[in-house]
C-alpha cells in the first residue's frame, strides 16, 4: 500500500453553527458542502483551506467530551502552517480565541503555539 496524502480530518462539535463559524471566520476555511443526515441528527459540513478539501466538520446529539487533559490516546492536534506565528497569535486573540504563549519547537527551532477550537480541540500555528 502506498499512502498519497491525509484526505481529510474529521471534527466533532458540541455546537455546529459555533464551530462553523470559527473554522470559517477566525481561520479562513471555506464551505464546500454541508448536508443534515436526518436518520443521525447530524450535520456535516465538508470545508476547504486555500481551496484544498481539508475538514469535515460534524454534529452529533450528544457526544461525549473529547479527553485531552492529560494526553489521552489518538489524535493529539492539528497543525496549521503560517508565515509568522506572533503574527497569527495577534490576529487569533483580536478576535477572542484562547491561546497559549508562543513557543519554540525544541526538535526544529521553528516558532509555534497552541489555540483552541469553541470545543477546546487543540490546534497549533508552526512556522513554515
Amino acid at each position: 500500500m502506498k499512502l498519497k496524502r491525509v484526505h481529510h480530518i474529521a471534527v466533532i462539535a458540541t455546537d455546529y453553527e459555533r464551530s462553523k463559524a470559527f473554522y470559517l471566520d477566525v481561520l479562513g476555511c471555506t464551505l464546500l458542502s454541508e448536508v443534515y443526515r436526518a436518520e443521525r441528527d447530524s450535520w456535516m459540513g465538508d470545508l476547504a483551506l486555500n481551496g484544498e478539501y481539508l475538514i469535515e466538520l460534524f454534529s452529533f446529539p450528544d457526544p461525549p467530551e473529547r479527553r485531552s487533559w492529560p494526553e489521552s490516546t489518538g489524535l493529539r492536534h492539528l497543525a496549521f502552517a503560517v508565515d509568522s506565528v506572533a503574527d497569527a497569535r495577534a490576529e487569533l486573540l483580536e478576535k477572542g480565541v484562547r491561546c497559549e504563549e508562543l513557543r519554540t519547537d525544541p526538535h526544529t527551532g521553528a516558532a509555534m503555539m497552541f489555540f483552541f477550537d469553541p470545543d477546546g480541540q487543540p490546534l497549533e500555528l508552526y512556522q513554515a
